[in-house]
């Protein structure tokens, strides 16, 4: 649990951090202040991560927690149904191809056949 608090804590402060990093790289100190700032939000001592999750994030995810449920069941059943969509139309690629090769190969077959006489064909066992 202190891991997650942490790598979401962590991958928060790094997407605020690509927006502001343009913004205020200037600033003295800025990179050594950062570095502290990540030193403190992984040091057991301080719990820093702990900390901002259980106060920020945490409140912030359990007042949304249904909007969170309801979009994670409309996300699985949209993926479902693009993936019976997208099988769908594999599977008639697929049977639309098998049906243009047989057709091509059609009168290559026939030819093949044609090419026997009808004593080599007599002379195939027939299977019992």
């Amino acid at each position: 649990v202190r891991w997650m608090m942490y790598w979401i804590i962590f991958s928060l402060f790094l997407a605020t951090e690509t927006i502001t990093d343009l913004l205020i790289f200037w600033f003295p100190f800025y990179y050594e202040v950062k570095m502290a700032f990540v030193i403190w939000l992984l040091s057991p001592y301080t719990r820093g991560a702990s900390l901002l999750y259980r106060k920020f994030v945490h409140p912030a995810l359990s007042r949304r927690e249904k909007e969170i449920d309801t979009y994670i069941t409309q996300a699985r059943e949209r993926s479902y149904q693009t993936m019976v969509r997208f099988g769908k139309r594999g599977l008639n690629l697929a049977a639309t191809a098998a049906v243009q090769a047989a057709t091509k190969s059609q009168g290559a077959l026939a030819g093949r056949l044609r090419s026997f006489s009808m004593q080599d064909l007599r002379s195939i066992p027939d299977e019992p």
